[in-house]
């Protein structure tokens, strides 16, 4: 097993027998054999371990057998205890998704601040097959079917060459001490599960299906980089950056065959699912405004193109502004007269001062907000003005409007109302005018 090891780090280039390695241990059965197969190898390394506060006084029993441990064995040790339920309340995600966002933030954490080459943890052969039976039943498309790569940037996984079986014996062999996580055999987690119930089954038909779906994992892991050299070229074709965002000409896109995996590959950079991305598709011909959102993105139907862009992050809603000095435009009040001159871009707003009363309001556009375009007899609805002007659909989202005692006074960047326009009896001028 020792020089089982040895030659699989060697051999795909995981890490160099000079590097130092940060060794993420949780004291059961597999960490610990990675533990023993470091110390066999006299490799350079440390240990971390994250107590989740989730178990009770078993959480701090791991942290104490594998704090004694590291100590006896003069290992450097490193130790953080988390509130995950309360991390996970806040970030509205499950117990096992703050578990695994806390411990990779600390363990890079450390990793950097001592000097540590690389972060080992001790995923072997079983739990490749688990993680990808576990995908399979999700739908996350050939990237979820390759499992779990042996190195991923710092990340380093050398125990993959090895079955839970050899990990059993070569435990036992050595009389390696570890404390045994009763949660593992809880049956109404989904890993545990596949392990336990799904797994044995399978073996019944297969009894070599680890290794089967090792092999397998494999291949698609090499399948899948041949289509990333494919999408990558077909990205580049097709994606069109502008200031709003990536554009993506809808009618090109159609030529594309198969269109759901090549529109997948494309999107799910940007945390789009596949679920997600049949519903675009079956939204190219829809009317222009619909949008589909992802964790992280959305992308809106527009009249020829799909138009990708990050999700903006809490923007400022509504601005009170008290008096002029709080204008978040340049801005400059001046005097009427006959020769008064005005700027013809629409980025100015010539604005009748007596006609307006602060505070005022700065905000984004509503559904159903209506005024008056300078020039023009009765009502008109934002929106209907926005379509009319051809406003992409993206830019739409951005217009905001300045209200004077709930009346909008400018659809900003755009027009007036026609209430508040320069008249032959206006005495002051309030001019407004933003970056072009």
């Amino acid at each position: 097993m020792v020089d089982k090891f040895n030659s699989y780090y060697q051999k795909n280039r995981l890490f160099v027998k000079t590097d130092k390695i940060l060794l993420t241990v949780s004291g059961g059965m597999d960490s610990m054999a990675m533990v023993y197969l470091f110390k066999q190898n006299n490799l350079s390394f440390g240990v971390a371990h994250c107590n989740f506060q989730l178990r009770g006084d078993d959480a701090s029993k791991d942290e104490e057998f594998v704090k004694t441990f590291a100590t006896n064995n003069n290992i450097a040790f490193h130790a953080e205890a988390f509130d995950t339920q309360k991390y996970a309340t806040e970030k509205g995600i499950s117990i096992q998704m703050a578990a695994r966002e806390l411990r990779y933030d600390w363990f890079e954490k450390i990793r950097t601040e001592h000097h540590y080459d690389y972060i080992a943890t001790a995923h072997h052969k079983n739990d490749v097959a688990e993680t990808m039976l576990i995908n399979l039943t999700k739908g996350t498309g050939l990237a979820g079917l390759h499992g779990i790569k042996n190195k991923n940037e710092k990340i380093v996984r050398p125990l993959l060459c090895f079955k839970r079986a050899d990990i059993v014996n070569y435990v036992k062999e050595n009389n390696i001490p570890y404390r045994e996580d009763l949660s593992n055999s809880d049956t109404k987690y989904t890993r545990n599960a596949i392990r336990h119930q799904i797994i044995p089954e399978l073996e019944k038909i297969n009894p070599n299906l680890i290794e089967t779906l090792t092999v397998a994992a494999n291949q698609f892991l090499e399948d899948e980089k041949i289509i990333a050299d494919k999408i990558v070229i077909a990205k580049e074709q097709l994606f069109e950056e502008e200031d709003d965002g990536y554009h993506i000409e809808i009618a090109k896109l159609k030529e594309l065959t198969p269109l759901n995996s090549y529109l997948y590959y494309f999107l799910r950079d940007y945390n789009f699912n596949a679920s997600t991305v049949n519903d675009i598709i079956e939204g190219l011909d829809s009317q222009s405004g619909k949008t589909f959102l992802s964790s992280t993105h959305q992308i809106v139907k527009d009249r020829k193109s799909l138009i990708l862009k990050k999700v903006e992050v809490n923007p400022i809603e509504r601005i009170e502004i008290k008096s002029t000095k709080e204008f978040p435009f340049n801005w400059r009040l001046t005097d009427y007269s006959d020769d008064f001159k005005m700027e013809t871009s629409k980025q100015y707003a010539y604005i009748d001062a007596e006609k307006i009363q602060f505070p005022l309001m700065l905000r984004k556009w509503e559904q159903g907000d209506a005024f008056q375009p300078l020039g023009m007899k009765g009502n008109k609805k934002i929106s209907d003005f926005l379509i009319d002007n051809k406003v992409s659909v993206l830019d739409k989202d951005k217009i905001k409007v300045l209200e004077s005692k709930d009346q909008i006074l400018w659809v900003v960047g755009h027009r007036i109302d026609d209430n508040f326009k320069i008249r032959s009896s206006t005495k002051k001028v309030l001019i407004l005018s933003i970056n072009e």
